[in-house]
Formats: C-alpha cells, sequence, structure tokens
C-alpha cells in the first residue's frame, strides 16, 4: 500500500490531508477529534485497502482451493506476519487475529485461566485497569475460585511497584495482567520491570496494550511477557479485529476459547483434534478484511515511523500539561513522569456530559463519563466520571489550545 508522504520532519499539517473526516465542520466549527484513546479516526490509505479487497480479492480464507481464496488466505497471513513486525514478536505464529483487544483478554481468561492456572492461585490486576482487564478475571474467579489481587495506584497515578511485590511476596500468583499504558491516566506503566518482578516470583504476564501500541513502540522480545493485547480500531484500523500475542509454549497448553471450524485438525462423532496454534484460536470464518485494514493501518504508521510519532506526541503532552494546568478549577487525574496523549479532567460546578456538550459546542469532540474504569474514579473520588481528551497522530497544538480557551469560557459559563 501507499504510506503518508511526508516532508522532512513531523508534518501534522500533511497527516491530516489523508485522514477525509478531519475536514469537516461540526455545529459551523473545524471539527477538533480529541476523542481517539476511543477510537481512532481512519487513514485514506487504510480505506482504500479494504475496499480493494472487497472489490478485487475477497473470499474466505483456507478453505478453497482456488484462485480469489488464495489471494485471500495470502493476504490474510501477510496480515499475521505485519503484525509480528510490528510487535516484534518472534515468530508469526504467536499472533492470534480476535475481534478485539476485549476479546483478547477474554480469551486468555478463558483459555489460560480455566486451563492452566488452579484454584489457590491469584491474579493480579491493578486499580487502573480498564473493565476488559478486569471482569474477565471477576469472572474466572467467580467461576473457578482464583483470588483476584489489586495494586494499588500512586496518588501521582503511577503503579505502586513496592505494592506490587508485596502482592507476589507469597508466591500463589499465577499471572499479572495489566495494562500497558492507562485509557484515563495516561500513565505508560514499566512494562520490562514489572515482567522481570512476576516472573521471579513464578508468575505469567499479560499487558493490556490497547492504548500503549499506538502511542509506544511496542517489542514484546524486550518486555519478555507471555501475552499482549491489542485492537485495530485505535491504531487507525478498522473495527471488529484485535491481536493476542501469546507464546508458543502457552498456546500448546490452552483449550481452544470457541469451537467451530477451521480450528481443527480432525472432527468424528465422538471427539474432535484441534489444529495446532495459532488457528487452535481461530474458529470460524475471521476478520479477513478487517486484517487487511489492520496491515494498512500498521504500513502507514511504520512509513510514519514511531518515533517520530512519540516525539510529536511528546510535544504534545508538554503543550497540554501547560495549557491545562493553567486553567483555574480544572482539576487533572493523573500526572505521572512517563505519559501518553491521554488527559481525563473534571471542571468544578460542571458534570462531565454538561461539559462534554458544551465543547461540542465549539466542534471539539471528548469523551465523558468514567471510561470503562469504574474502580480508578472511585479510587480519585470521582464518581461522576471525567471529561477525557485523547490524541492521535493528527492532533495538533492548536487543537490543544482550541480546548483550553473552550475550558476557560466554561469555567465562566458553570461558575
Amino acid at each position: 500500500m501507499d504510506g503518508p508522504i511526508l516532508s522532512a520532519g513531523f508534518d501534522v499539517a500533511r497527516i491530516r490531508q489523508d485522514f477525509p473526516i478531519l475536514s469537516q465542520t461540526v455545529r459551523g466549527k473545524p471539527l477538533v477529534f480529541l476523542d481517539s484513546g476511543a477510537s481512532a479516526q481512519k487513514p485514506r490509505q487504510m480505506i482504500e485497502a479494504m475496499v480493494r479487497c472487497m472489490e478485487t480479492a475477497y473470499a474466505n480464507v483456507h478453505r478453497g482451493a482456488y484462485h480469489l481464496s488464495e489471494q485471500a488466505t495470502e493476504a490474510y497471513e501477510a496480515a499475521r506476519a505485519a503484525v509480528a513486525r510490528f510487535l516484534n514478536a518472534a515468530d508469526p505464529r504467536e499472533i492470534i487475529f480476535t475481534g478485539s483487544s476485549t476479546m483478547a483478554i477474554n480469551l486468555v481468561a478463558h483459555s489460560y485461566g480455566r486451563g492452566v492456572l488452579r484454584p489457590g492461585q491469584a491474579v493480579v490486576v491493578s486499580e487502573m485497569e480498564h473493565h476488559a482487564n478486569l471482569v474477565p478475571w471477576q469472572m474466572l474467579r467467580d467461576d473457578t475460585g482464583i483470588e483476584l489481587r489489586f495494586c494499588r495506584v500512586t496518588d501521582a497515578g503511577e503503579l505502586d511497584l513496592e505494592d506490587l511485590a508485596a502482592k507476589l511476596a507469597d508466591g500463589k500468583v499465577g499471572l499479572v495482567a495489566v495494562t500497558h499504558m492507562s485509557n484515563v491516566l495516561g500513565t505508560v506503566t514499566p512494562a520490562q520491570r514489572i515482567t522481570a518482578m512476576a516472573h521471579a516470583a513464578g508468575a505469567k504476564v499479560l499487558l493490556d496494550g490497547s492504548q500503549a501500541a499506538v502511542h509506544r513502540q511496542v517489542d514484546v522480545q524486550a518486555i519478555g511477557a507471555d501475552f499482549y493485547a491489542f485492537t485495530g480500531h485505535k491504531l487507525y484500523g478498522p473495527t471488529g479485529i484485535g491481536v493476542l500475542w501469546a507464546r508458543l509454549e502457552h498456546q500448546e497448553r490452552m483449550p481452544p476459547f470457541m469451537g467451530g471450524g477451521d480450528m481443527i485438525s480432525l472432527v468424528t462423532q465422538e471427539r474432535s483434534e484441534w489444529a495446532p496454534p495459532p488457528a487452535k484460536f481461530e474458529a470460524g470464518t475471521p476478520p479477513i478484511i478487517e486484517a487487511v485494514g489492520l496491515h494498512a493501518a500498521i504500513d502507514y504508521v511504520t512509513a510514519i515511523g514511531m518515533p517520530a510519532l512519540e516525539a510529536h506526541e511528546r510535544q504534545l503532552v508538554d503543550h497540554a500539561m501547560r495549557r491545562l494546568s493553567d486553567i483555574e478549577g480544572l482539576t487533572l487525574l493523573g500526572r505521572a513522569q512517563d505519559r501518553g496523549g491521554v488527559f481525563a479532567f473534571a471542571l468544578d460546578n460542571a458534570h462531565p456530559h454538561d461539559l462534554s456538550t458544551l465543547l461540542d459546542r465549539a466542534g471539539i469532540a471528548v469523551r465523558a463519563g468514567r471510561h470503562c474504569a469504574e474502580p480508578l474514579h472511585a479510587r480519585f473520588g470521582l464518581e461522576a466520571g471525567t471529561c477525557r481528551a485523547s490524541f492521535g497522530l493528527y492532533t495538533t497544538e492548536q487543537e490543544v489550545d482550541y480546548l483550553a480557551d473552550a475550558l476557560t469560557k466554561a469555567r465562566e459559563f458553570f461558575t
């Protein structure tokens, strides 16, 4: 596919031209889209790749001995290889395609949790987890009797590593499942250190990379974890596709997540035998067109370069911290030293839904609520929720200024 054409350096104005939706106005104002943490906008190159697949090379994969099916299978497996390169996985077979990162984490909770973990063992999560990395473990606890432990978050919004060490100390923890980057605090957790601590205590590690894979270069071999999950639609790709990276040694031990076609090697009336990984975990018709789209999205961000994206985001984060910290009555949730482009905030006297509605009148799209992280909001005494501005590679400093100016006016309105 064709990647973005960039001038020297990170040309955000040029990049924005690749995103058709950003050219529109909202309520007579230029669209300022600051909800990329929920779902990012899509570049033209990704959209066109999916259309080409549907128009010229679509068929079901792995099943047809004819030209279109061979083309589709090649494209699907090429997407798997592209994801493996993106994560620096050792083997494309370590990549399992799912419907979302939520489904990827549920796969681990169901297959590894029920097939490998045993009653009496514990799973450690943190107070900052998205519900997708909390609810499946609560369900596993209720079904199998494993213990669920919570690692605390500091007032600055960082993972308390001393508390994590205490949770690991008795040797009963079988799995540590934590976010690589908080969808509320923006905190980037020290994944390599967490993994080393967990492994030293005999535990495996799952990282929820739904946000981190968008904002940071991810090297699963360097991190050393056992499982890594992320989703396509936050990475400028389509909805309906997620990724689970899982070491082959774990896949071999895990029972299938779902049964059906394509995940079997033999079926009789009496029994079934499973296909080798990763097919064992990809029952039914997979997300074929979505895989093509994800491949195109990965090619797009790779052409720009993750280091360039990280540098752009650091500038945005620094600028946003300066501007938002100056607004009287605005509370920023989390001030971690290492953070990405996610800012949750509350304004005195303003319910987050009311504030979001007011910002929408200025053409600014932010998220309002508890962002699928209710325990975290309770931890900080903000049960009513917050507003959240989250950045993408197309976000500009001028858009951050629009937000800051609109919040200043909103403060006057609510006061």
